[in-house]
């Protein structure tokens, strides 16, 4: 078998790669990973991306885990080219059948029949042995070595039987197990870790018995046990790479000791590194490593975010962001992966939740309409429809949603928390503190911006048509409004002094401390301080009508504090004094005297 790339790992050949799940569980992290890896190798080097379902396992197999398996892998968009309910040639692709469901359906015992003849073949060859050991002679054996403080093993007393002997009592029906019998586990050449195995001899002569490592390959019942079934299965599908993770790699000695009594090539294997909290401990469930539905249901995980999480747990790349699809991962994949144990930190799965949010808010498509179909439904359970009536006004939630999602995606994280966040854009009932200055601004009661020039801004803002409502025209106008002339004196007065320089750069100064100000005053007034959207988007989102209301109700709030405000008070050019200018042109927001 070719080598490939040696900088990146990669085979020079199309890679035949597997994900075999047992159905005694549900996918969860890990083995999404482990999937992701092995179908990302394929799709890199142009190869075939396999299934299979190891259900030899009957006693502890879950009866819904197998289609659940289906629906969380596409879900996660690891679409299989060979497999269940897809087929191929290398069919049936699991190793004991318990239903019809995959096509052209073959009976249990022809598939049985398959591991059967190859355990044959190894007796035959030299390689294996029937064992007629009764259960009670093997307890009692393993419990005088664990008495004696020794290791497990097997004497081979039945490897003593003659083959016609053997064959004899097995046509009769006696019960017995296939055996391999062990001539060496040798090292084997990891993707990942290089050299390594146990390299260990095949018996162990100790004070007592001369005990030997013979795996069982066939069970009393004539199913396979899951080595042998997974080495000939590999076999027979060409597969070319097996990634899996390191709670194998003990395994792996044997199965390429198997592959050699077979005489065949095996696999290259690559092993990812086990997942562990951050106290070094291996995720369980009380940590998050569950299935699926932990995160995709109960969390609201987007699936482009949980498989770049997943692709990051173990995986270095070179590119400058962490952010990817699936598509682009299938682009850059390559089989650098970390040695050692991988500490999974869920804060990153959240700021790639927000990075994905922000990547679907902008490109909109299926993505962004399922966050807007999320929010909407989540929106409906909690808000009532008379509370939503005055902000929606004529508009659908499947028109106000989009506005809302696109300016705050940054920070969109499931639905019911963004809801939260939010809560001032579905409801007209605002809990505001008392209005006090920005930090800044009440450190320097010079530089204090005066409360009536912050509502005479507010209200030449309101003044904008709805026509021309729109977050480039507030952008615009808050930018280009003169709130300098508010803090500094007239240029006539005593208090501007100095060269034609220095003055212009006290007044970008206080427009600077007047801005800053103003977008306190206005992020108060319409969603009572709450962090969220920025002001121009925010009053788009609100609309012309509910955005006056809130101005409207604010400025009646802060009435009190005109002649409170510290420092000269001027208001912008052309402007005049919120106590003698003729408050007619403000409309509703003028003050009520």
């Amino acid at each position: 078998m070719r080598a490939g790339n040696k900088k990146t790992n990669l085979p020079d050949f199309p890679a035949r790669t597997r994900f075999a799940p047992s159905p005694t569980g549900y996918l969860h992290l890990g083995s999404l990973r482990t999937a992701l890896f092995n179908y990302l190798l394929a799709k890199r080097t142009g190869g075939q991306f396999l299934l299979r379902i190891e259900d030899t396992d009957q006693k502890r197999t879950i009866p819904d885990a197998e289609q659940r398996l289906y629906e969380d892998l596409q879900w996660a968009g690891l679409q299989w080219d060979e497999g269940p309910n897809v087929g191929g040639s290398y069919g049936p692709y699991r190793q004991v059948r318990l239903s019809n469901a995959l096509i052209n359906p073959t009976p249990k015992n022809a598939i049985l029949t398959i591991y059967r003849t190859h355990a044959r073949d190894l007796i035959n060859n030299g390689h294996a042995y029937r064992c007629f050991c009764s259960a009670d002679r093997l307890d009692a054996f393993a419990r005088h070595r664990s008495q004696a403080g020794l290791p497990p093993g097997y004497d081979r007393k039945c490897a003593e039987v003659s083959a016609e002997e053997s064959e004899d009592r097995a046509a009769k029906g006696e019960a017995h197990v296939v055996r391999l019998k062990v001539e060496g586990y040798p090292m084997f050449e990891d993707i990942v870790y290089g050299k390594t195995g146990q390299n260990r001899s095949p018996n162990k002569l100790d004070l007592i018995d001369r005990v030997y490592d013979d795996p069982i390959l066939i069970k009393s019942d004539g199913h396979p046990t899951y080595h042998l079934a997974n080495v000939v299965d590999d076999h027979l599908m060409k597969i070319t790479h097996v990634i899996r993770g390191t709670e194998w790699m003990p395994s792996t000695p044997l199965h390429v000791a198997l592959y050699n009594a077979f005489k065949w090539t095996p696999p290259r294997f690559g092993h990812v590194p086990l997942l562990v909290d951050k106290s070094g401990q291996k995720l369980s469930k009380r940590n998050a490593d569950i299935d699926l539905t932990f995160f995709k249901d109960t969390q609201g995980v987007f699936a482009a975010t949980l498989v770049n999480f997943a692709a990051l747990l173990g995986w270095s790349h070179t590119q400058k962001s962490d952010i990817f699809s699936l598509e682009e991962l299938e682009q850059i994949f390559n089989l650098k992966i970390t040695k050692g144990n991988t500490v999974v930190a869920f804060e990153k799965l959240w700021f790639l939740q927000k990075a994905h949010a922000q990547r679907f808010a902008t490109n909109g498509g299926p993505e962004f309409e399922e966050m807007v179909s999320r929010v909407s439904r989540a929106v409906e359970e909690t808000c009532p429809s008379q509370q939503l009536a005055p902000i929606l006004q004529s508009r659908s939630l499947a028109e106000y949603l989009p506005l809302l999602l696109r300016a705050d995606a940054k920070s969109y994280t499931n639905a019911s928390e963004f809801i939260q966040r939010n809560s001032t854009f579905f409801t007209t009932t605002l809990n505001r503190p008392p209005y006090a200055p920005a930090a800044s601004a009440s450190k320097s009661p010079s530089q204090t911006v005066p409360m009536a020039a912050l509502h005479t801004a507010a209200a030449a803002l309101s003044l904008v048509p709805e026509a021309h409502w729109t977050i480039e025209s507030h952008k615009f106008n808050i930018t280009s409004y003169d709130g300098a002339s508010s803090i500094l004196p007239e240029e006539s007065d005593a208090g501007i002094h100095g060269s034609p320089e220095e003055v212009e750069k006290a007044r970008v100064a206080a427009d600077k401390t007047f801005k800053k100000e103003l977008y306190h005053y206005l992020r108060w007034a319409l969603s009572a301080s709450a962090p969220g959207p920025g002001i121009p988007e925010t009053m788009v989102i609100l609309g012309r009508a509910e955005s006056l209301r809130r101005l409207q109700e604010a400025q009646q709030m802060t009435v009190s504090l005109v002649n409170k405000s510290a420092g000269p008070t001027r208001v912008a050019k052309g402007a005049q004094s919120s106590e003698n200018q003729d408050k007619t042109w403000m409309g509703s927001l003028a003050p009520k005297s």
